[in-house]
């Protein structure tokens, strides 16, 4: 798996689902157009894998961190888009 900044794309997608690194037009541009395309695919395979976990039903607070990760996955991957969009890059 690539590396992105000394960490790999997973580590770098736990991280946005954790709110500790911010998706940004600045922190994109640092970025060449096959990492982008990879840093897309890998914040898809995290939102499903979120997604993919059991629903805490009876625990608001997890419910809560749930929702707020995939909130924060979604809203990385409308930039990476937009970015892209903009820059003319295929992501798919």
């Amino acid at each position: 798996m690539p590396n992105v900044k000394g960490k790999s794309l997973k580590a770098l997608t736990q991280d946005v689902a954790e709110g500790y690194t911010a998706v940004n037009p600045i922190f994109l541009k640092l970025f060449e157009p096959e990492q982008l395309k990879k840093i897309y695919r890998e914040i898809a395979k995290t939102q499903n894998d979120i997604r993919g976990e059991r629903f805490p039903t009876n625990d608001l607070a997890a419910i809560r961190s749930r929702n707020i990760k995939l909130q924060r996955l979604h809203s990385a991957s409308m930039i990476i888009r937009n970015f892209a969009k903009e820059r003319r890059i295929l992501l798919l």
